[in-house]
C-alpha cells in the first residue's frame, strides 16, 4: 500500500466505519500489521481527520465491549468441532 499515511489513515478509518470491522479485520483486509492500523487510527487520524476520528473510536470501543463475546465464540466453536 503505496499511500501517504495521512491518506492512509483516512482510507483505514472509514473502512473501519463503513463495515464495522475489527482492527485485526483491517489489517488482514488491507495487508498491512494491526499495529500499523492502531497506530494510523488513534495517533495520526485525529490530525488529519478530527471528525471521521471520532466516529471511529465510537466504533473501536463496540468491538472491545464485544470481544470477550467472539472469543467465547471461537472457543466453543474449537472445542465444538466446527
Amino acid at each position: 500500500m503505496n499511500v501517504h499515511t495521512g491518506e492512509r489513515a483516512q482510507l483505514l478509518g472509514n473502512y473501519i466505519v463503513k463495515t464495522g470491522a475489527t482492527v485485526r479485520a483491517t489489517a488482514a483486509r488491507f495487508n498491512i500489521s494491526k499495529s500499523t492500523v492502531h497506530k494510523d487510527v488513534t495517533s495520526k487520524l485525529p490530525r488529519e481527520c478530527p471528525g471521521l476520528y471520532i466516529e471511529v473510536k465510537k466504533v473501536l470501543e463496540q468491538n472491545k465491549s464485544e470481544r470477550h463475546i467472539r472469543g467465547g465464540m471461537a472457543t466453543r466453536k474449537k472445542y465444538k468441532g466446527i
